[in-house]
């Protein structure tokens, strides 16, 4: 990997600590009989961690220089497909699981929102993601109601799951290092959880609601809702709170009155 040329374009920054990369695995929950579908293999080393503790792992990888290299581990459980997995069906990728499978990835932050969102709102057969993303990124995913970090990420992922940080990783355990630190957020998902809401609907409703940090739910709601429904189905004190101020649980409830 000496003579790889790093790609800004994707992100790559690559782990190499054996203990650090077999500790992720573990903060997954991967087992035996599991299914693993890693997004960015890069040189292979959280791949071979997870080679050795999952029953197959498909692993995707955009970089197709790399294809060499990963060919040559000659993993036996593992399949590397080289394509962009965020432009492929969700059909696709799930063709080369027999089940329910869990996702492992260490992400770049341009694909990190784009791909969570994929595979929530996409997938019925996903049970969890355990992925490596920039710390201020997992701070934003865990945060909740009244926190400075809390926004559609914390509440679409509460909606759809828990999100739980399992451990914090310093920018010096990568190569090339980059100007951050990192953090393992593992999503535990549970699409039962509010089963009768519309899952469509209710992202637009959130993203509505968090249209502008600084304005009232009444100012960011009225862009999508007429003022005067949203004043006879929502009290006053609700309307002048911001969105931030309101837990997943409460904004379900404010969701169902505007039905």
């Amino acid at each position: 990997m000496t003579e790889h040329k790093f790609k800004k374009k994707f992100g790559q920054n690559f782990l190499k600590d054996k203990n650090l990369l077999d500790a992720i695995v573990r903060d997954a929950g991967v087992k035996e009989q599991d299914e693993v579908l890693e997004i960015g293999a890069g040189a292979g080393a959280l791949t071979v961690s997870l080679s050795k503790y999952a029953k197959r792992v498909v692993s995707y990888e955009i970089d197709r220089e790399l294809e060499d290299t990963l060919n040559s581990l000659q993993l036996k459980n593992v399949e590397f497909v080289f394509t962009d997995a965020l432009k492929t069906n969700i059909e696709d990728i799930e063709s080369h699981f027999e089940g329910r499978y869990k996702l492992v990835a260490n992400l770049p932050y341009y694909i990190t929102t784009p791909l969570i969102f994929k595979f929530l709102e996409e997938s019925e057969r996903l049970t969890s993601m355990t992925i490596m993303v920039q710390k201020e990124v997992a701070q934003r995913i865990v945060s909740s109601e009244g926190g400075k970090d809390y926004g559609v990420l914390s509440v679409m992922l509460a909606f759809y799951g828990q999100a739980e940080i399992m451990r914090e990783v310093n920018r010096n355990m990568f190569y090339p290092v980059p100007n951050v630190d990192s953090a393992v957020v593992r999503i535990n998902i549970d699409k039962n959880k509010f089963s009768d809401i519309d899952k469509a609907k209710f992202s637009k409703f959130i993203k509505a609601a968090f249209a502008m940090r600084r304005k009232t739910l009444l100012n960011n709601l009225s862009r999508d809702y007429d003022k005067k429904i949203l004043q006879e189905k929502l009290t006053q004190d609700t309307l002048r709170k911001r969105a931030e101020q309101f837990s997943i649980d409460e904004f379900v409830e404010l969701y169902k009155k505007l039905l």
